[in-house]
């Protein structure tokens, strides 16, 4: 199998367009729709958006920020940490490590991962080396976040 590569999405209206093949329309949908749509009014080069093409049609994508370390409520020594948020496969492309190689691009970073699952996607993130965080009702506010942790970093305590 060819390695999948990941690059990050141009923002502008042609990568708009391409969002709009992915079905799914939840919250989190209409967050990157708006978050896209916010950066090519305001000509925004760092783009949190990245992708794994199949020939010229995007074929999984996903949102990547960078959480500073003032704001970290997970992770044992408080540091930078990444949110790593709706990444999503087409289905024509599922099972053919797409979505393996969006995390694995993330992980380069060597930085923790918390991420929100969707629904039916837990066992994907269990093979990703996933694992629960544990509840805190303030922090988390009704999401069951998962975290993904490098060497030399723990959970913090609740």
């Amino acid at each position: 199998m060819t390695k999948l590569k990941v690059q990050p999405l141009l923002v502008n209206y042609k990568t708009l367009e391409e969002f709009k093949r992915f079905k799914e329309y939840g919250n989190q949908e209409l967050t990157m729709l708006e978050d896209l749509e916010s950066n090519i009014v305001e000509n925004d080069s760092e783009s949190p958006f990245f992708g794994v093409y199949f020939g010229n049609a995007l074929a999984a994508r996903m949102s990547l920020y960078r959480v500073h370390a003032k704001y970290d409520h997970y992770f044992n020594p408080p540091q930078d940490y990444l949110e790593l948020w709706k990444l999503e496969v087409l289905p024509d492309y599922r099972n053919q490590g797409y979505g393996k190689a969006l995390v694995d691009f993330a992980k380069s970073f060597n930085l923790p991962i918390k991420t929100n699952p969707r629904i039916k996607s837990h066992s994907f993130w269990e093979k990703m080396d996933f694992q629960k965080a544990h509840y805190d009702v303030e922090r988390d506010l009704g999401e069951n976040p998962l975290i993904w942790m490098p060497s030399g970093v723990k959970e913090r305590e609740v």
